[in-house]
């Protein structure tokens, strides 16, 4: 049976004009009332413009890009690049152009279905989804429900930076190795000699924080290190040497220095990204210490300031701006998925200044 407008309005327990306002944007209305009008119309599968048979496989000029921040650099190279790929399938005017709009959800899960929603009432073309996935089941499987829906709909869907969905309703993912790349970073200090190293991880709930923090924990069991001295073995230790945060410079500064006041003989810091790095850098240099001379400290991402920070970042190279293009061009059907709709892309380890041995 076909949803109408007036079953979307006695869901949401708004008139029917008040739904039209909300679809149309041409009227203004309260936060919480068009949150519930979308809401309804979510749950209803409602879709405008007639019976939902008849644009099952219709689509607009719209792409959606889902950014958790952009005005993380991590974030915003990528967003740049899928768009930038995204508009260069025009063939001049009204030749095929698509517009990319991108989508800031500030990490808000709702946020992020929400934009789904909208997207999906604007039949867009294509959906590129970037960053780190929540571990939350309850999310997982109303992302998951999201995106199915947008596939019967005709839309593309393409994860970049982001682990694998259950399903068949993406396209195509780009996985970041953030395990591989963790486990790069530690292997690297272990080698120079480094036993006493923190770390300075993400959100605890994110799968990027997840990832980079096993990567690392794997490099000190098979060193048979712990992270905390050879005085202090165990699970323990690391977890004592582990500080949880948001990926911010803010962030990166007071977990270091919490670092430091319960070991305050670390000769290393490895930080969850680069932005997360800075802070740790400049709560090692109030603290009195030098980098790298006596504290270490290794960043993740090569982000473009970290070969101009003093001394240059050590870190881990993620192809950003390629991965970027890639999800852009699959996004609009010009590039060949990846065999199994899945590719993981390899990050590289780039030493530079800011890592040396221990201290004597």
């Amino acid at each position: 049976m076909t949803v109408t407008l007036a079953d979307v309005a006695a869901r949401a327990r708004v008139s029917p004009a008040t739904v039209s306002r909300v679809l149309n944007g041409n009227y203004p209305v309260a936060a919480s009332t068009r949150e519930r009008v979308l809401r309804a119309v979510d749950e209803l599968d409602y879709v405008l413009n007639g019976p939902a048979s008849a644009l099952a496989a219709a689509t607009s000029d719209l792409v959606g890009i889902l950014v958790n921040d952009i005005a993380d650099p991590f974030f915003g190279i990528m967003a740049g690049a899928a768009q930038s790929a995204i508009g260069d399938t025009g063939t001049g005017r009204a030749g095929g152009e698509k517009l990319a709009v991108v989508c800031n959800t500030g990490g808000s899960p709702e946020r992020e279905l929400t934009y789904l929603t909208l997207l999906q009432r604007q039949r867009a073309a294509a959906v590129v989804v970037t960053g780190g996935a929540l571990d939350d089941p309850a999310h997982i499987a109303a992302l998951t429900a999201k995106l199915a829906k947008l596939a019967d709909a005709g839309t593309r869907v393409v994860l970049c930076g982001r682990p694998p969905m259950p399903g068949d309703a993406v396209t195509a993912t780009l996985a970041f190795d953030n395990r591989g790349g963790g486990r790069l970073l530690t292997e690297h200090l272990l080698a120079l000699g480094h036993r006493r190293i923190g770390y300075v991880a993400g959100p605890a709930e994110r799968s990027t924080t997840r990832d980079r923090l096993e990567g690392h924990r794997e490099a000190l069991a098979a060193a048979g290190a712990s992270g905390g001295g050879p005085d202090a073995p165990g699970d323990g230790a690391a977890d004592r040497l582990t500080v949880h945060g948001p990926y911010t410079r803010a962030a990166g500064y007071e977990a270091t220095r919490e670092l430091l006041a319960r070991d305050p003989s670390l000769t290393a810091v490895v930080a969850a990204n680069d932005t997360v790095a800075l802070g740790a850098c400049a709560a090692v240099r109030e603290a009195g210490l030098r980098i790298p001379q006596d504290v270490s400290v290794a960043g993740f991402d090569d982000l473009p300031f970290s070969v101009d920070a003093v001394p240059a970042l050590t870190t881990v190279r993620l192809p950003l701006h390629e991965a970027g293009v890639r999800a852009g061009r699959l996004a609009m059907g010009t590039d060949t998925p990846p065999p199994g709709g899945v590719e993981t892309i390899a990050g590289e380890l780039t030493v530079r200044a800011s890592t040396a041995p221990p201290r004597a």
